[in-house]
Formats: structure tokens, C-alpha cells, sequence
């Protein structure tokens, strides 16, 4: 019988890849990083398939407009009829291109766990409670500086059985569309000083330490809200050398 994979076991080979890579500038985590387990199994292992149209392929998907972005969509507070439990908070920050230029009229699009940890989904069965005034999704459209905010709830800390005694760094999925649905990015925020960081295989298998940093939001006191939320600034950067590390390509 295989023993248990250990938080050692997992430590140990985030340390022997980091050392490898020590210096090299990665332009994506590797797709099928060890520590992550689920990686290994579910990464892309075929070849990309071109699009012989592509304009054709942008005719027959979904569409939207400001018509379809409502302003309660990014106040993940106020979807329901009471109040959600938990600390309240509001993130703000810009999308922007490599060369700092706002990106406006951007589908920002964001899902999170509840403050206990849970997604309300039905393969999260981990024994945490649901919140029924929380839905934990959100979107909002970039306005002409390229800025978004979402007011929403601290998601918690949870387990995730890539090995024992696993536990997610409390975050929130982000998305961001290009000019076509084609370009979608997906990424992940972090929340500044939070001690799962070093023994999480998903934040760590972006090997680069300065990568890693800007994935992890700031607090910023003239974001709070009196008497209402705390504040968090987080800056999306498409592309070149500052970019925000994607899950899905660049």
C-alpha cells in the first residue's frame, strides 16, 4: 500500500523545482507541476487544434454588452435578501496592458468560496457551512481608466485532498476577456501575509518569487469604507515583463 503524501513530501519537491529553477525566467507554470497533483492528471496532453475560421468561431459564441452587466453584479453583498456572514471587503484595481494603458470596457469576472471556505457547488462537500445570502459570483465591466471594484466577503481557507492536511490560501478567481472570448485569462488573488502560502503547490508552482508577489494583493486603508469594508488594491497586467501570472495562457 502506498503510504500518504505528506505536506513534507509536497514541501520537498516545491524545493527541488524552485532550486532547478533558481534564476530562470518562466513564462507560464509548468502544466503538469508535481506538487499539484491534479495537474499531472488533467493537463493538456495533445496538441493544440487550429481554428480554420476564427471569425466564425467568435460569430457563433456568446456576446454582451453593458445592457447585460447589471451594477449588483459586482456587490456580492447584496445579491440576496440578507446580509451574507463575514468580513466584508471591497477590491479594487486597473487593467492594464503591458505598457500601462488601461484596457477599457474589459468583462471582469470573479467566483470565490464563502467565509467559511466553501464554494456552493455540488462537488464541494467538505464540512463547512453554506451561506444562503452568498453566491460568490460577480462581474463588472472596466470603466475608461481601465478600473474595476467588487464589493464582496473574505473568502476562507480550505481543504483541497491533493495530499494530507491540504489547505488553499484564501483567494479569489479572477477572469478577464480580451477583444474576443477566445482570449479568455484566468488567475488567482491572494490575500498580503497569509501563512499557507509556502505550503501551497498552486501559488508555488509560479516558481518566480517576484511572480508570485504580484499575485498577492495589497491592503490599502483609503479603500475601506467607513463603517462598511476593509480595502484591497490589486493591478491586472496583460501582458509583458510586470504581467499577472494566468492559469490559462497569456
Amino acid at each position: 500500500m502506498t503510504p500518504p503524501l505528506t505536506q513534507a513530501d509536497i514541501d520537498r519537491e516545491i524545493a527541488e523545482i524552485h532550486q532547478a529553477r533558481e534564476g530562470e525566467e518562466a513564462n507560464h507554470p509548468d502544466r503538469d507541476f508535481v506538487p499539484y497533483r491534479s495537474s499531472v492528471l488533467r493537463h493538456p496532453k495533445q496538441p493544440l487544434v487550429a481554428l480554420k475560421d476564427p471569425e466564425a468561431a467568435e460569430l457563433a459564441g456568446p456576446v454582451f454588452g453593458v445592457a447585460d452587466v447589471a451594477p449588483f453584479d459586482a456587490d456580492l453583498t447584496r445579491q440576496h435578501a440578507g446580509e451574507p456572514l463575514g468580513e466584508r471587503i471591497t477590491v479594487q484595481g486597473r487593467v492594464l496592458d503591458r505598457d500601462g494603458r488601461p484596457v477599457r470596457g474589459q468583462l471582469v469576472e470573479i467566483w470565490q468560496a464563502n467565509a467559511s471556505g466553501r464554494y456552493l457547488h455540488q462537488r464541494d462537500d467538505h464540512p463547512a457551512p453554506l451561506d444562503p445570502n452568498f453566491s460568490g459570483v460577480g462581474r463588472c465591466l472596466t470603466d475608461d481608466e481601465g478600473r474595476y471594484a467588487f464589493t464582496t466577503i473574505k473568502p476562507g481557507a480550505y481543504p483541497w485532498r491533493n495530499h494530507v492536511n491540504a489547505w488553499r490560501p484564501a483567494h479569489i478567481h479572477f477572469s478577464v476577456f480580451g477583444t474576443a472570448f477566445t482570449q479568455r485569462l484566468v488567475t488567482q488573488m491572494y490575500f498580503p501575509n497569509d501563512p499557507l502560502f509556502r505550503y501551497d503547490p498552486v501559488l508555488n508552482s509560479v516558481t518566480d518569487e517576484r511572480a508570485r508577489q504580484r499575485l498577492v494583493s495589497a491592503y490599502d486603508h483609503d479603500l475601506s469604507v467607513p463603517e462598511w469594508s476593509l480595502g484591497y488594491r490589486w493591478d491586472i497586467v496583460l501582458d509583458g515583463p510586470a504581467a499577472t501570472w494566468m492559469e490559462e495562457g497569456r
